[in-house]
């Protein structure tokens, strides 16, 4: 026979328990969001990132919550954000773009990392090969350099032979150093005089189109960078127009706000693969069984009207081969 207090004791124990596993099993799942960009500079994309999780399965707001950090263009604050997410003891981290994979990487090895990042993602530590990436990250990995070098080979059919050209990286990426020399070798094999510029900042953005002007360079390669493609976009397009310079960047946005010519990744749907992937290891998947993807979808958009601006002529070949062109 049990007694009352053992009763109580027992009948309070029984509900407590439950109660308290029920909470933690309901208890909506976070993705730890982590970007050097800033919220209101990529908007669309982020509409892509939530599509793909919820073509998992995971609605934000329904059955999935969305923790973000965004270092507003200041990367150097990416690992002490990177250090907030594991602390909060997230589902899983959406690392997005190359600083802010790297900073995840290096401060968990157990909450799953999906990221999207340009360079050598082996090269650099993310993952142990691309089609069984091993230990905790796995995602989207840019055909950046394949990019870089299509561009410089798309703005030289628009000038003389000899014209000297420029290619601007940003010191602080973490692949600009190998960029740099692969980009110094393929204009070595196309007798390409190629001029290595670096900026970090906008007062050194400002310096570096004064440089080519007073150097006489013909024309500028932007370097896909998520400092320069998200915060400095607008900068680029008013200095390339004022200064009267040729350049061809990495996203469409810059084409069709004014800029001469973009050719790259579709972003767009590298972030939605990028959410697809996040939702799929919410949904039990481990990231050593997706292996890294490589988007195939690249663009090349063509302002006509900033031509003309230029006083260039586009070749037909170079036409034929435009995704887009604006007139």
């Amino acid at each position: 026979m049990i007694r009352r207090r053992e009763f109580i004791t027992l009948f309070g124990g029984a509900v407590g328990w439950p109660v308290g596993v029920m909470a933690q099993q309901s208890r909506m799942p976070v993705i730890g969001l982590l970007s050097g960009s800033s919220p209101g500079a990529i908007p669309h994309l982020m509409t892509a990132f939530r599509r793909g999780v919820a073509d998992a399965g995971f609605i934000e707001g329904q059955n999935v919550e969305i923790d973000s950090r965004w270092a507003d263009g200041r990367v150097d604050r990416l690992p002490e954000m990177a250090v907030e997410l594991v602390r909060r003891q997230v589902a899983l981290i959406a690392a997005l773009g190359p600083p802010a994979s790297l900073a995840t990487k290096a401060v968990t090895n157990t909450i799953p990392i999906v990221f999207l990042s340009g360079g050598d993602v082996v090269k650099s530590g993310l993952v142990v090969s691309l089609n069984r990436p091993g230990g905790n990250a796995t995602g989207v990995n840019l055909f950046t350099q394949a990019v870089e070098n299509k561009k410089l080979d798309l703005l030289s059919k628009l000038l003389p032979a000899r014209a000297t050209l420029a290619f601007l990286l940003n010191p602080k990426n973490p692949a600009a150093e190998e960029k740099a020399k692969e980009m110094q070798d393929a204009a070595r094999g196309r007798s390409q005089e190629l001029r290595i510029l670096g900026a970090s900042t906008s007062d050194e953005i400002d310096a570096v189109f004064v440089r080519l002007v007073q150097e006489r360079v013909a024309a500028l390669v932007i370097m896909a960078d998520q400092y320069f493609d998200d915060s400095m976009r607008a900068k680029f397009i008013a200095l390339a127009a004022r200064n009267a310079i040729p350049a061809i960047y990495g996203q469409r946005e810059y084409a069709v706000e004014g800029g001469l010519i973009s050719y790259g990744t579709n972003l767009a749907e590298a972030y939605r693969l990028t959410g697809n992937y996040a939702g799929r290891i919410l949904g039990g998947a481990k990231p050593d069984d997706l292996p890294v993807l490589r988007p195939t979808k690249f663009e090349m958009v063509i302002n006509l009207k900033t031509a003309k601006a230029l006083g260039l002529d586009i070749p037909p070949g170079v036409l034929a081969i435009a995704d887009e062109v604006i007139e």
